[in-house]
Order: structure tokens, then C-alpha cells, then sequence
């Protein structure tokens, strides 16, 4: 004989009362406080691209796209061309890249792999300290040690060594593409150093100790176990170095020269996006003038969102391949 089915003849209870239940559960709330954190960052960023947008309009409506190909930076004409400026934030960025990625990477290598466990902890946090250092006193440093440096003791070295290249010809009073690129070396360092580090040391001990057990020394296990697994995260903590690289403003201003020409020596002074707008934005008169500053920064954030985008593809495709 069937059993009749049970029914509840208590009445539903309503919508309110049950949104207010999963409230005292802390998950509505939860999602509500991250879900207002998230719109909030958006619409932070919304905001900047159209504040800067629209504080650009002038210049936008005078010069178009041809400001990012003209050269011409002239105030009292009302001629601006963006680039030169251009040239020196990415040229003082990637030279930066090409000098600090082999020691930050090698530095992070050793302290996972090489050095002993106290040893590593000391070297890292002092490693990390460089991130804090204030980037005036990096410019300082650099006007009163590196300049100097330069002028006297690398440029004749790389002259002779290497004068036949067009990177390292004409004259130069120290305050040069390479001075900038070597202040930010220093000061990228630090983030390839402590993010490569840490994820060196998240690839699984199971796979070190695999290749020790199969004969490999512990140079080969680092470079064909180690190395391939923390590749992508190495390759984030570079692009992250070179987005810091893009933004420096105060340390590059006090060692590039400041000079808006475009030149294939390293040796010769150059001028970036931010030191550009460090440097004119207070002494801007006119809203041309006012307007081509702010263009200037549209420029360097789109800039800086399209390396992130390429970075991201490039991680994306890597990530993809090694799976």
C-alpha cells in the first residue's frame, strides 16, 4: 500500500524575510561589500580615462592623432607633438628591462635555490627595502653618483669598446637615456627580485626532488624543472616591472636631461612623458598648453593599459603552451 506524501501546511515565508535570513549569514553581505569594492575600482577608472579625456578636448580637436607624430614641442607657438616623449619614456623603460630582468631573475634564482634558508630571508628583506626608498632620493643618487660615473669613467669605456655604434656616439654631459635607464634598473629590480622569488619557490618540492632522484645536479634541476614552472609568473613580475618603469617620474626627471629630441645615442639627454608633466604642468599658461599636458597623460595610461593587455595575451598564450 502506498504512503501517502508528507506536506508542510506551514505558509511560505516571504521573499523579505528570507534575504533578511541570508543576511544574518553574512553571505548577502559579503557579496554586497565585494561586489560595491569592485564597481567602485571600475568606476575609479572610468572616471580617470574621462576626466583626462575630457580635460584633453582642445588639444584632441587641434592636433588629433598627428600629436603622437610630431616632434615639435614649442609653447610659445602653440606647437606640441608628443613624440619625442614618447620615444624617452619607452626607451628609458626597456633599457631599464634589458639591464635589470638577468639580474633580478638571477638574483631570485639564487635565494630560492642557492642560498641557504637565513642567508635568503636576510638578502630578500633588504632586497625589498629598495622598493620603499623614495624615488627623489634614487634622482638624487643619481645626479651626484651616477652622472658623475658616466661622464668620466663608463662613456670613455663604452666609446672605445663600442663607439662604432650609434647607441654610443656624440657627446654627453652624463645627464642622458642611459643614466635614466640605469636609475630605473635599480628601481625596478627589487619587484622582479621579490615576486620571481616567491614564485620559484610555490613550484612543487615533488618535482625538485623527482629530478635529484633521476641524476640531475641541482643546476640542472633549477634550469629545465625550476625555471619552465615558474616561467609565467616570471614573465608577470617583468611586465609589472615595466609598467613601474613607464610611471617613474621624479628619479628619471633628475638624470634624462629633459631635452624633447630624438636621438639614437644612449649618451644624449631625452625627456619623458611623466617628467614633461612634472616639470610644465605648474608653468602651463594657456589652454592649449594646459590641454596638451593632460593629452600627455591619456597617452602614458594608454600606454601603460596596452603593454598590460599585450602582457596579459603573452602570459595567456605561455600559460596555454606549457599546459
Amino acid at each position: 500500500m502506498a504512503t501517502p506524501a508528507l506536506t508542510s501546511n506551514l505558509p511560505p515565508r516571504p521573499a523579505s524575510r528570507a534575504f533578511f535570513d541570508r543576511l544574518r549569514g553574512g553571505d548577502e553581505i559579503a557579496y554586497l561589500l565585494t561586489l560595491a569594492c569592485t564597481v567602485a575600482t571600475f568606476l575609479i577608472v572610468v572616471f580617470l580615462v574621462g576626466e583626462l579625456w575630457f580635460r584633453s578636448q582642445a588639444a584632441i580637436k587641434a592636433f588629433g592623432l598627428n600629436f603622437l607624430f610630431t616632434s615639435t614641442w614649442n609653447p610659445n607657438a602653440d606647437q606640441f607633438g608628443a613624440l619625442p616623449f614618447i620615444y624617452g619614456t619607452c626607451v628609458t623603460s626597456f633599457l631599464a628591462l634589458l639591464i635589470a630582468v638577468p639580474f633580478g631573475v638571477a638574483s631570485a634564482v639564487f635565494l630560492s635555490e642557492m642560498a641557504p634558508p637565513m642567508l635568503s630571508n636576510i638578502f630578500t628583506f633588504l632586497i625589498e627595502l629598495l622598493a620603499a626608498v623614495p624615488s627623489v632620493i634614487y634622482g638624487l643618487l643619481g645626479v651626484f653618483i651616477l652622472v658623475p660615473v658616466i661622464r668620466h669613467d663608463l662613456v670613455p669605456v663604452l666609446k672605445h669598446a663600442f663607439g662604432f655604434l650609434p647607441v654610443f656616439k656624440g657627446n654627453t654631459f652624463g645627464f642622458s637615456f642611459l643614466s635614466a635607464g640605469l636609475v630605473l634598473s635599480v628601481m625596478i629590480m627589487p619587484f622582479i627580485v621579490s615576486v620571481s622569488r616567491e614564485v620559484l619557490l610555490a613550484v612543487p618540492v615533488e618535482q625538485r626532488e623527482a629530478a635529484l632522484a633521476l641524476g640531475a645536479t641541482k643546476w640542472e634541476m633549477t634550469w629545465q624543472i625550476v625555471l619552465p614552472n615558474a616561467k609565467t609568473g616570471i614573465l608577470g613580475s617583468i611586465f609589472l616591472a615595466l609598467a613601474r618603469a613607464l610611471g617613474e617620474t621624479m628619479a628619471v626627471t633628475m638624470v634624462i636631461g629633459n631635452t624633447p629630441v630624438i636621438s639614437a645615442s644612449l649618451l644624449s639627454p631625452g625627456y619623458s612623458i611623466a617628467a614633461v608633466i612634472a616639470n610644465e604642468f605648474a608653468e602651463a599658461n594657456g589652454a592649449l598648453y594646459v590641454s596638451s599636458l593632460i593629452f600627455l597623460g591619456l597617452v602614458l595610461f594608454g600606454l601603460t593599459i596596452v603593454i598590460n593587455a599585450v602582457a596579459r595575451i603573452f602570459i595567456l598564450m605561455t600559460s596555454r603552451r606549457t599546459a
